[in-house]
């Protein structure tokens, strides 16, 4: 058995390409990620990769719907989503494929 600390990982990512990671694969991204109310990042989307986010606590919106906890997101390569938190919130995202640098500002073309 090993011990590892979900603070010392890139931004709760804890499963994927990243430096420090638990498992090192391209397969799948997993993490871990911790929000303040107020927190946003901008619209995004993926090309390849499909995206799940679980709320484990507090509330966020999305794409203008709002989300709480025991909800799950699923967005598709291709679907734009912005995220803004409402309150404090804990989510377990999951991206698969693990694709790198997959990542695009904006709507999709």
């Amino acid at each position: 058995m090993k011990k590892y600390q979900l603070n010392q990982m890139t931004k709760g990512w804890f499963v994927g390409d990243f430096v420090p990671t638990i498992i090192p694969t391209q397969d799948v991204e997993i993490a871990i990620k911790h929000y303040k109310k107020g927190d946003f990042e901008e619209r995004h989307h993926h090309k390849i990769a499909t995206e799940l986010t679980a709320i484990i606590s507090g509330a966020v919106r999305m794409n203008g719907q709002e989300f709480i906890a025991g909800d799950i997101v699923l967005i598709e390569p291709g679907e734009s989503t912005d995220f803004e938190v409402l309150e404090d919130c804990v989510s377990t995202v999951v991206k698969y494929p693990g694709a790198k640098n997959d990542k695009y500002l904006g709507d999709s073309e």
